[in-house]
């Protein structure tokens, strides 16, 4: 068999390699429609979707402020001697009247009892006087006494009356002197920490007290605004009584609800803001001297105003605006104005209808046109 010479082989490999080069190319070219047609499918974006709708929106102030207890007094002694007993526990809710600490009352009490015998006494002197008094009136006439005597005992009852009165105001003094000796607490409320003990010495003069006394139910909360929202305050309170909430330091819990009392009489010039109170019935006592609180108030309701979740708001370079879902499931850019913003709804002035479905979530992933699918339409996995 005749051998093929070097360049007829050259030439067989040459034919072949061309021939597999063209079936590879054909199959590139015959395939690659598909692929760039596969690749050009839309994909939808799985997105959250609402609806514009009507409704009422509460519209809210928020400031930050302080709770104050509603009375504090630091209860102290006004008389001086020793510490019998301590009438309270710690912490006790106690009324007015009721009893916190006893004094020896044994000195007072001596007071008092010699005041009441010295009138006694002077009541009596003043009783024979009178009679003294009434018989030189019935002899003047007879000459059997003369107008000295009578005008010197007349004199001497009168000064004997007074006397009686000044016993009478010792008597008083002495009596308030004893009940001082018995120290209760001027208002309800909560007691603090014992700042003394049975068996010390107490004087009146003394600054420190014996417990501080607050009262919590009710309760103030002082917070501050900006000076630009008095007005909105002050007619929402010209109106009638404004409802205050106090939440939490996060904002996640809703301490009490309570009304608005008054708004200070001067603008705080360096931070431009201005206190207000509010009071708060605090039966379930979440609220405590001394705690920092969000204050909400309430200073209108917008009533049947179309809104939106805020969360389908977003800003772009040319204003807010909104991803709003067509019916081919593709999403438009739409313009939006707004108007209040509240507990996670927005009201819309413009841009935007009723019913109109748009996208609240993944919104980073979309542009004009782009095809979505609603989460809530998905089937559940079985």
């Amino acid at each position: 068999m005749t051998k093929l010479s070097t360049l007829q082989k050259r030439a067989l490999l040459g034919g072949l390699a061309l021939a597999v080069l063209l079936l590879i190319t054909w199959r590139a070219i015959l395939h690659k429609p598909a692929d760039a047609a596969s690749r050009n499918t839309p994909s939808a974006i799985a997105v959250d979707t609402a609806t514009a709708s009507h409704t009422d929106v509460p519209i809210y102030l928020e400031g930050l402020g302080t709770v104050q207890a509603f009375y504090t007094v630091t209860v102290t002694a006004r008389v001086d001697g020793e510490i019998q007993k301590i009438g309270f526990t710690e912490g006790q809710t106690v009324h007015k009247g009721d009893l916190l600490a006893q004094i020896d009352p044994r000195p007072n009490q001596a007071a008092y009892d010699q005041a009441v015998a010295t009138k006694m006494k002077d009541a009596a002197m003043l009783a024979n006087a009178k009679r003294d008094y009434d018989r030189y009136i019935l002899l003047q006439p007879q000459d059997l006494a003369s107008k000295q005597t009578v005008d010197t005992q007349r004199a001497t009852v009168d000064q004997l009356t007074a006397q009686v009165q000044v016993d009478q105001a010792a008597i008083d003094n002495a009596k308030t002197q004893l009940d001082y000796t018995r120290i209760t607490s001027p208002i309800d409320g909560r007691t603090g920490i014992r700042l003394i003990d049975p068996g010390n010495i107490v004087r009146a003069a003394a600054t420190a007290g014996i417990v501080v006394v607050t009262q919590v139910q009710p309760i103030s909360v002082v917070f501050t605004l900006p000076e630009e929202n008095l007005g909105t305050v002050g007619g929402a309170l010209a109106a009638g009584p404004v409802q205050v909430t106090t939440l939490s330091r996060d904002g996640n819990a809703e301490l009490d609800q309570g009304t608005l009392s008054l708004i200070d009489n001067q603008i705080d010039q360096t931070t431009g803001t201005a206190r207000l109170k509010a009071t708060f019935p605090n039966t379930r006592n979440t609220l405590w001297p001394g705690q920092y609180v969000n204050a909400r108030v309430l200073v209108r309701t917008e009533h049947n105003v179309l809104t939106l979740p805020s969360s389908a708001v977003q800003l772009g370079p040319n204003g807010p605006f909104t991803y709003v879902v067509k019916g081919d499931s593709t999403v438009e850019v739409r313009p939006l104005e707004l108007g209040a913003v509240s507990g996670g709804v927005t009201v819309i002035k413009k841009g935007i209808a009723l019913n109109e479905r748009v996208v609240t979530s993944n919104q980073y992933r979309l542009q004009a046109g782009v095809h979505v699918r609603d989460n809530a339409a998905a089937p559940k996995a079985s």
